[in-house]
């Protein structure tokens, strides 16, 4: 009877793949031909097949971008980036919806050594660096054993030498997996889906306005009360926004 389970599940999993890639190309088709509101039914039903993508996602980006639909277009683009952040063709992109928006943000300064371990942090993802740290750990488990069983003085030495170095990479693959992971975790971010949104200095509609945004603009979630987000932006500005002027990526 498990089996037969196994087989169904297989089965319906392998059937579920063949009609995303099917529902994949009629979407690229549509986009390219020009039919871009089609094409984008096509991806998000792809979408909520439970299918996610960087490819998805940049291909939605593109849709929209091409119907000028501003947020939307920054939204889809920055979701594709987090699946495929070292994709420079995402990179160039975003950056082209970005010139869309009207807010002009100047990001915070970062201090040197802040600024280089960020971008060694995010170099590579959570995942690929464990899989790092288990491919530097396995090289010192074979180095260590060679040192171990070589009795010539000089190979020995050699031996010994590179397993240590590649039992430092190991552990310095862990220490950025989870800081790379404490940074994802920690890190909210929304895009600004209002074509206008008063920001305030407290979460009510009495309080007062602190500055507006536009659609497009990326914050940062930092907190949230009722129907209330507080966020930052790259500037280090502060200030709650409706729920639903924003929608996190």
């Amino acid at each position: 009877m498990k089996h037969f389970v196994y087989i169904l599940t297989f089965l319906i999993g392998t059937l579920g793949f063949a009609q995303n890639e099917a529902l994949f190309e009629q979407a690229n088709k549509l986009y390219n031909d020009g039919d871009f509101e089609q094409s984008i039914s096509k991806y998000e039903a792809i979408l909520e097949a439970g299918e996610h993508s960087a490819a998805v996602y940049f291909n939605l980006g593109n849709a929209h971008y091409k119907l000028n639909h501003i947020a939307p277009s920054i939204y889809y683009y920055e979701k594709a980036l987090k699946l495929a952040p070292n994709d420079q063709e995402i990179k160039n992109n975003i950056a082209f919806a970005r010139n869309m928006t009207i807010d002009a943000i100047d990001k915070a300064p970062e201090l040197g050594f802040s600024k280089f371990t960020k971008k060694i942090t995010n170099w590579l993802t959570f995942d690929t660096w464990a899989v790092v740290s288990v491919v530097f750990m396995l090289l010192f488990v074979v180095l260590y054993l060679l040192f171990y069983f070589t009795y010539e003085s000089a190979k020995k030495r050699m031996a010994f030498v590179a397993a240590m170095s590649f039992f430092i990479l190991a552990c310095s693959a862990v220490a950025l997996a989870f800081a790379n992971y404490n940074l994802v975790k920690n890190d909210h971010p929304a895009i600004v889906f209002a074509k206008e949104s008063q920001v305030k200095s407290e979460p009510n509609l009495r309080s007062t306005e602190s500055f507006k945004l536009h659609e497009g603009t990326k914050v940062h979630i930092i907190d949230t009360v009722n129907n209330w987000k507080k966020i930052k932006l790259a500037d280090g500005k502060t200030g709650w926004i409706p729920k639903d002027a924003i929608k996190a990526i």
